[in-house]
């Protein structure tokens, strides 16, 4: 992107367009684009100020740090929440990549719950006709209790 008119340079065009040159002669003398002289010319008749324009500065973030904040407390009463939760709850407009690069930039890991059987040793024992507190002799209180 190329550097931003100066001050004075834009000044500049506004005088010698005011004393009736031609956008061709300003822009040689000026080393600028015949354009450039257009446009500043016309934001001068439109503004009456030849000050830039603000910038935008880029994409509006999805949502503000007040729900980030609720998110992050939410994440910590319950780390297995989902980031599809997430979304859902707070009503985000926002896809679960977007969601999870925003939760790792902040550091946040959540652990997942395995689901499974109380005690999956004496299930799979069980399963193959064995003695269950032959393999695992901590169980036999367990079974004896």
């Amino acid at each position: 992107m190329p550097m931003p008119l100066s001050q004075e340079t834009r000044v500049k065009i506004i005088f010698h367009k005011k004393n009736g040159e031609t956008n061709d002669d300003i822009a040689h003398w000026l080393r600028v684009n015949e354009k450039t002289v257009r446009r500043m010319w016309r934001l001068y008749k439109e503004q009456n100020s030849v000050e830039p324009k603000p910038h935008n500065k880029g994409r509006k973030p999805a949502f503000g740090q007040d729900v980030m904040e609720k998110i992050v407390k939410k994440i910590e009463e319950q780390p297995d929440v989902t980031l599809e939760e997430l979304i859902d709850e707070f009503d985000l407009k926002i896809s679960i990549s977007a969601l999870c690069r925003k939760l790792k930039k902040l550091n946040l890991n959540f652990k997942k719950r395995h689901y499974s059987p109380k005690n999956n040793n004496e299930t799979m024992c069980k399963n193959f006709g064995l003695n269950v507190t032959h393999y695992y002799p901590q169980l036999q209180q367990t079974a004896n209790g």
